[in-house]
């Protein structure tokens, strides 16, 4: 991959023009996406006009525009070189973290680090990457430290990314078995006698936890793992008079366990064990004067050495483009 910049830039309102030049076709045309979507995608956001030539890419816009939208285009490619798959979740989110991270990275630093591999999540079926800083921070607390908290809006990675480390854990021996768990709590909705078996009855509460391990394991293990209790994915209620000993442990939505509820699963972890507790305090589906276990956790575990908090915003979100705009507009309408 090459770069040159036809035109020196004279002012950073000017229209010039950087050449990119790229040596695999075949990855090229996976960096451009389906009819060009994932140029399109840049373009948008960044004000710029992608126009492909040959083998290479003519990025056209002002110096700030123009140099952001090459920079990930390159970054980009460097992943497809690696053997990664990009979406447009990832290069929102590359666009959102700007050419800078907080700690005076650029975006060729980071892809450094990334190709040392200081930061990955190897599963049995794909290598997952953090991809802010906030997800970084958040992974290395869950490989440091036995009990470790995510806590921030929906779509920010960190039920994702807890399994992941989980998995990772698991099959690399580090721990014995997996259980994920939350709270059997409706979110807004009464939902009445639901039928069926125990199983059928928390399975629509335990999905997400079913998504995310389907995403890192073959469905056939996964399977087969539950049916012998390597894992086990259950209601927060489940979890009393238990001690969870060489386990990974993940408690999701934990905003609507109660105190009481909170004290008893923190109290389960054993030796050789590691908890994961996650949660979004502005979705809380308690009822009316019931406190949030997490919030209560927050305050008293604050000063407790070896418990890790890690926070998230929208900056942070990794999926559709438009969840983190509408984040933003309800935490503006809420400041109001």
């Amino acid at each position: 991959m090459g770069l040159s910049a036809l035109t020196p830039p004279t002012s950073k309102d000017a229209v010039h023009e950087t050449l990119l030049e790229f040596h695999d076709n075949r990855l090229l045309i996976d960096l451009c996406g389906e009819f060009d979507r994932n140029l399109a995608q840049i373009e948008h956001k960044l004000d710029v006009q992608i126009v492909r030539r040959g083998n290479m890419l003519s990025v056209m816009g002002t110096g700030d525009g123009r140099g952001k939208a090459s920079a990930v285009l390159q970054e980009l490619y460097s992943k497809l070189e690696a053997g990664r798959e990009i979406d447009a979740g990832e290069i929102d989110g590359m666009i959102r973290m700007g050419s800078k991270d907080p700690e005076g990275k650029t975006l060729g630093d980071q892809m450094e680090m990334f190709k040392r591999g200081d930061i990955e999540i190897k599963t049995r079926k794909k290598l997952v990457e953090p991809r802010t800083e906030a997800q970084k921070a958040y992974v290395a607390n869950l490989f440091k430290n036995e009990l470790a908290f995510g806590i921030g809006p929906a779509g920010t990675g960190k039920t994702y990314l807890a399994v992941a480390v989980g998995v990772n854990m698991l099959i690399n021996g580090v721990v014995d078995k997996m259980i994920l768990s939350r709270p059997a709590v409706e979110a807004g909705e009464r939902l009445g006698f639901l039928p069926g078996t125990q199983d059928e009855k928390v399975d629509p509460y335990m999905q997400p936890l079913y998504d995310a391990l389907n995403d890192f394991l073959p469905a056939k293990q996964v399977l087969k793992m539950r049916e012998e209790k390597v894992i086990e994915i259950a209601p927060l209620a489940f979890m009393r008079g238990r001690t969870l000993s060489r386990a990974f442990v993940v408690l999701d939505e934990a905003q609507n366990a109660t105190t009481m509820q909170m004290k008893m699963f923190l109290t389960r972890l054993g030796e050789g064990s590691r908890m994961v507790i996650t949660g979004d305090r502005s979705q809380v589906d308690l009822p009316r004067g019931v406190q949030s276990g997490l919030r209560d956790a927050e305050r008293i575990l604050a000063d407790v050495k070896q418990v890790s908090f890690n926070y998230f915003t929208s900056k942070d979100v990794v999926r559709h483009p438009l969840v983190a705009a509408i984040i933003e507009a309800y935490e503006a309408d809420e400041a109001q």
